[in-house]
């Protein structure tokens, strides 16, 4: 160390000088010695984060090579000699971040902790991705005046689901079934293969029977589209073409032809789908579609009062019950025969395809929930979570809104789907005669008793509210 003034030559320092410089150079170097051990930790910390996320990213390689190329990932390995000694260079940096850090600690410097490392772009790509829900298919499964339009708007409502409303109403108008007892099966098996393309999103098979025929996959005549919120909201919904009639319009907005392309395109991009159908009447045909490995299907049947579906369907469909209105005001003591036979035969239909449902057989256990409308008429939130509960597919704030927004509403029509549903249910039985609810009952007494539907003996029963028509039923599914 320079001294700041000469010294003559042979003048040496003192004793205490001497031992001062000495001390000052050994506490210098161990100053620089102790530095630099600590910036050898910090680079030796951060190289050991960077190696420990290459190293597992790299992990994971063999394990991909074989699910995609069924190979040996020795193998593999063996053709990268970077990898074959990724276990030993992992080993070995363990051993030596450990001995570092007792070094340190002896040196008496603490390592530093692990601050939480903020996720790169590179890690959030190499992330696996998160499972996705499973994809549901549910079939509300009902017969014409059930209430099912109304039901169908609890699931029509839900932004994830895809909803059709009556698909199979084009199937029924273009296919012919020779008469006899095998029209049933016949037009059975057509419904239910057309139902499976559709729960498969391939709603090009529509087409064939779509009358006139679809030009370019465009077409005017879907029926009911305006039912289908999925089929009038972006980007389904074209712009609207002048000049163009559209027998089925959108209700809320105006939109272009149907682009079958764009609407089965919609349908893979939905979480779930849905379909109403009231031309599928026996659950036995639906076993396919149960262990069809490409399917999750879930079906809700939805029944009513069948007192109350006759009385409706004798306003909604008046041409096709002409004999009937005439038998009650003629006043005649016998109703045709093959009119009852053809109501003991509906009644039926349902009552098999409920009790096939009820057994769980090991196809479709699991997958079968029974409804009764007047029940969803009187508690329709509730009912509608059980409902979404058995399908397995959460209820979102915005069913629940049209709910409350829509089962106090006024209007009545036909076919609304608007309705003070408490009140509306049993407005049938003042205006019923009871002579007319005898054939019912004596025609579908079995049914009206499998769904808890309770027979009235006189008219002043039939017409006083205080008398209650239900009896008290579970809810009809198994978890």
């Amino acid at each position: 160390m320079a001294l700041p003034f000469p010294m003559e030559k042979g003048l040496t320092l003192p004793q205490d000088c001497r031992h001062f410089l000495h001390s000052l150079r050994m506490r210098s170097k161990y100053a620089l010695f102790l530095a630099f051990v600590v910036v050898v930790f910090v680079f030796i910390e951060k190289e050991n984060k960077i190696i420990s996320r290459v190293s597992d990213k790299l992990k994971q390689i063999p394990q991909s090579l074989v699910d995609a190329n069924s190979t040996d990932p020795a193998l593999v390995l063996a053709e990268n000699a970077s990898l074959l000694s990724l276990s030993e260079l992992d080993s070995a940096f363990t051993q030596l971040q450990s001995r570092l850090r007792n070094f340190s600690l002896q040196l008496g410097v603490a390592p530093a902790e692990e601050a939480e490392e903020e996720t790169t772009e590179w890690e959030q790509e190499s992330r696996p991705p998160a499972e996705a829900p499973p994809r549901r298919h549910l079939l509300l499964m009902a017969t014409t005046r059930t209430g099912s339009s109304f039901v169908g708007e609890f699931f029509n409502q839900q932004g994830n689901i895809f909803y059709l409303f009556e698909p199979l109403w084009h199937i029924e108008r273009t296919v012919s079934f020779e008469q006899g007892g095998a029209n049933a099966a016949g037009s059975a098996l057509v419904y239910r293969d057309v139902l499976k393309q559709l729960f498969l999103c391939d709603l090009y098979l529509l087409e064939h029977f779509i009358i006139p025929a679809p030009e370019d996959h465009l077409t005017q005549f879907v029926f009911r589209r305006g039912s289908s919120r999925s089929l009038c909201e972006d980007p389904v919904c074209t712009p609207l073409v002048k000049k163009v009639f559209e027998k089925y319009p959108c209700k809320n907005r105006r939109c272009g032809l149907l682009n079958m392309t764009l609407a089965s395109e919609a349908c893979r991009r939905k979480e779930h789908m849905a379909i109403k159908a009231v031309r599928i009447r026996q659950l036995e045909f639906l076993q396919p579609l149960a262990e069809d490995p490409r399917l999750d299907l879930r079906v809700i049947q939805l029944v009513r009062d069948p007192r109350a579906v006759l009385a409706s369907r004798m306003v909604a469909f008046a041409d096709k019950y002409e004999t009937w209105k005439k038998w009650l005001a003629k006043g005649q003591d016998q109703l045709r025969e093959e009119e009852v036979l053809r109501l003991k035969g509906n009644c039926e239909s349902i009552r098999l395809s409920a009790e096939l449902g009820l057994r769980q057989p090991a196809w479709l256990r699991g997958r079968y929930m029974l409804v009764r409308y007047e029940d969803v008429a009187l508690r329709p939130l509730q009912k509608a979570q059980e409902m979404y509960r058995f399908a397995g597919i959460p209820l979102t704030p915005q069913v629940e809104d049209w709910i409350q927004k829509n089962t106090q509403a006024a209007h009545d029509g036909i076919y609304s789907t608007q309705k003070n549903s408490s009140e509306q249910f049993e407005k049938w039985r003042f205006s019923m005669p009871f002579k007319l609810a005898q054939v019912v009952q004596a025609a579908c007494g079995p049914a009206m008793r499998l769904f808890g539907y309770k027979p009235v003996q006189d008219a002043a029963s039939l017409s006083n509210r205080s008398v209650s028509l239900l009896e008290e039923r579970g809810t009809f599914w198994v978890t």
